[in-house]
């Protein structure tokens, strides 16, 4: 890979904007997004649940979707931001590697995809969840799928159906040049149509992040787990009539 300074002398003013100016512009976004938000929103920094209005769709499509993105999410974690030469000095193959990653991100995806299929199916035909749909939903749900759709479509396309595609020698440099300010915008303009939509939308995805219900990631209640318990007792009975119930123990 060519220097950083060399790379965007020889990148065309297309590429520029597509895979320099615009993540960087999206990413610009989504941090004074949020501090935004928190400041002039803190009430509904929140999912907005409606699991009080629907619970028989929500109850599978949601532990789906969710853990289908926490596995997605790991694997590209490792994929973009672990460089192969880390895995070869860990006596990973890259064919075990990409056996690993094609089929458990399989797995992940179709999860994925499933539960945000219920979910949004449920929001379409439940009358009412899709009354409490406001424009943010509007924007996200189309937005989030959109992602999620290409980034199984590129994967089934060119890792198993086709001949396969080593995304962490073009992928994976552009991505990690970005987060440390020195970008490869020809490692991505070289990349399938399908990676590039992906990426795209997931920049666009980043953008949109704060200002809809994808802030309350930050606010997982990881605390709820060591907070004390709260006793709570029943009535004192009559003298005469026996010892009164147990006190029931709970999570604040």
């Amino acid at each position: 890979m060519r220097p950083a300074g060399t790379a965007l002398a020889a990148a065309s003013g297309a590429d520029l904007i597509l895979w320099v100016a615009f993540p960087y512009a999206c990413l610009a976004v989504f941090a004074v997004g949020h501090v935004w938000r928190y400041r002039q929103d803190q009430f509904g920094w929140t999912s907005r649940t409606s699991q009080l209005l629907e619970h028989r769709w929500l109850r599978w499509g949601s532990p789906l979707f969710h853990l289908g993105a926490f596995a997605v999410i790991g694997g590209h974690a490792v994929g973009l931001v672990v460089p192969a030469s880390w895995t070869d000095a860990a006596g990973i193959s890259e064919h075990t590697y990409h056996l690993a990653a094609v089929s458990l991100g399989t797995v992940a995806g179709v999860a994925m995809v499933a539960g945000l299929g219920l979910l949004c199916a449920r929001r379409l035909l439940t009358r009412r969840v899709r009354l409490t749909t406001d424009r943010s939903d509007k924007l996200l749900f189309p937005l989030l799928s959109l992602t999620v759709l290409l980034g199984f479509s590129a994967t089934a396309v060119h890792n198993l159906v086709g001949g396969g595609y080593d995304y962490r020698s073009t992928i994976s440099i552009w991505f990690r040049g970005v987060f440390v300010l020195h970008p490869h915008p020809e490692a991505m303009a070289g990349a399938p149509l399908l990676f590039q939509l992906h990426a795209v939308s997931a920049c666009l995805l980043f953008a949109a992040w704060p200002f809809t219900r994808l802030v309350h990631v930050w606010s997982a209640p990881i605390g709820y787990l060591a907070r004390p318990y709260l006793v709570y007792r029943g009535r004192t009975r009559p003298a005469g009539r026996g010892r009164g119930p147990a006190p029931l123990r709970r999570r604040a």
